[in-house]
């Protein structure tokens, strides 16, 4: 997102999708009150609220970025490591109900 760009809650509601109302008005809420986002309401009905970045959250940026392409760089890894924990937490699950007779 650029100086320039506004975002109305409507539109993050979308990129975002998947995410409940709460969490988002949370998220966004916390970035607010890191310096991150600016957040403008304006008074018509229903009421608009838009966000954009502050300058501290432009300066995020690029290493958000970087951890991106990291991530997607490394994405058979992680998704290696998720499949390997599931299978050990359900094992250990059903090993303990085993001994404890649930």
């Amino acid at each position: 997102m650029d100086n320039s760009v506004l975002l109305v809650l409507g539109d993050v509601r979308e990129l975002v999708n998947g995410v409940s109302q709460r969490m988002l008005t949370m998220t966004l809420r916390g970035l607010e009150r890191d310096g991150m986002v600016k957040r403008t309401v304006y008074p018509t009905t229903p009421p608009r609220v838009e966000y954009e970045l502050t300058p501290l959250g432009h300066s995020l940026s690029k290493p958000v970025e970087a951890l991106g392409r990291w991530a997607f760089a490394h994405l058979d890894e992680i998704q290696a490591a998720r499949v390997a924990f599931d299978e050990r937490t359900l094992r250990e699950s059903a090993e303990t109900s085993v001994s404890t007779g649930i």
